[in-house]
């Protein structure tokens, strides 16, 4: 008599396909909204709670042409006296064309001392970015440069 649970090595049997068949379904089923990159705006928006960051009060220090995108330097400083009453609370580093949004977030407070970071980051392709500060009262500057890199550092499927 056979042994019907008896199954070669590596079949696929019927109870399998079910199961990967269901899986797909699930998958597929998905928004691909989720599985999605955030534009530019959509991640400053996040960041921001949806208020408005104008431009202005603030410096982002990057070169326009970079020849290798593996560690372009930045520094981001904002006009504040850093005091109780007049501090920065967070900075942002923003990207356009990097398979994430969002650089980096850095936190700061009245006895930080300085309104300056410095950093190194990596980035792929021309593509804008973006530096947002949060200041203690609750209100948001920016500041936005347009960087053309030659030889890029980040790169994956970014359609």
């Amino acid at each position: 008599m056979r042994d019907e649970t008896y199954r070669k090595p590596g079949a696929f049997g019927r109870r399998d396909f079910l199961v990967a068949a269901a899986a797909g379904l699930v998958v597929l089923a998905l928004p691909a909204r989720a599985a999605a990159r955030p534009s530019l705006d959509e991640a400053v928006r996040s960041f921001t709670g949806g208020a408005e960051a104008p431009a202005g009060g603030m410096r982002l220090e990057i070169p326009s042409l970079v020849e290798n995108g593996n560690a372009v330097g930045v520094t981001v400083s904002v006009d504040s006296a850093m005091s109780a009453d007049d501090h920065v609370r967070r900075i942002a580093l923003f990207n356009e064309m990097n398979p994430q949004a969002d650089i980096a977030v850095f936190h700061l407070g009245p006895r930080a001392g300085r309104a300056r970071i410095a950093t190194r980051i990596r980035l792929a392709t021309a593509q804008t970015v973006i530096a947002v500060a949060e200041m203690g009262d609750g209100s948001f500057r920016s500041s936005e440069t347009n960087v053309i890199v030659t030889l890029a550092a980040c790169i994956e499927d970014l359609s």
